[in-house]
């Protein structure tokens, strides 16, 4: 029974590295969207990256640009966050969803349009 199954987080020490794994049941994995979103306490939930499986367009957001990747492996059904150069600002609850909508895509990524989630993994950044 998967669903949305997160690994991979940890502490590190800033401008390290961590790669996060989601592993996605197969019914879930064709998806509109499947992305990664953060959040600390007392904020909102942030996209962090999404990948939309109509065109295979992926996003990342700004403040992660250029550091964070997303990428997904379909013969494991699985999703990856691979997260370079991090920063004690990058410290947060990362969890993994996906979306059966298909306004899943459209700017600024709303985690109300993500009706499947993970139970999260923690990403410290010292």
């Amino acid at each position: 029974h998967v669903q949305l199954v997160e690994s991979g987080g940890g502490s590190v020490q800033a401008g390290g590295s961590l790669r996060l794994s989601c592993e996605i049941s197969l019914y879930i994995y064709s998806s509109y969207c499947m992305g990664w979103f953060r959040q600390t306490p007392g904020k909102e939930r942030a996209a962090v990256a999404a990948h939309y499986t109509g065109t295979a367009t992926t996003y990342v957001a700004d403040s992660v640009k250029g550091r964070f990747a997303i990428s997904k492996d379909n013969a494991k059904n699985t999703l990856y966050l691979q997260m370079n150069s991090l920063k004690p600002e990058d410290t947060a609850m990362y969890c993994c969803a996906a979306s059966s909508s298909p306004a899943c895509f459209i700017p600024p990524l709303n985690s109300a349009t993500y009706n499947y989630w993970g139970q999260g993994t923690q990403v410290t950044v010292s």
